[in-house]
């Protein structure tokens, strides 16, 4: 529950920042975390056709 209420809390001061950065800020770091996740993404499918293939 400790968690869930630190969570919470974290979330509410990046939406805050969010909403105090201006637009093009903020588009431009949500552009860098899809880039970031996508690759991710694509290493995680990768890592795992290797594994499964052996």
């Amino acid at each position: 529950m400790l968690f869930l209420v630190a969570a919470l809390m974290l979330l509410g001061v990046v939406l805050g920042t969010v909403a105090h950065a201006p637009l093009d800020v903020t588009a431009g770091l949500a552009a860098v975390i899809v880039v970031w996740l996508a690759v991710f993404a694509l290493r995680e499918r990768l890592r795992r056709r290797h594994t499964s293939a052996h």
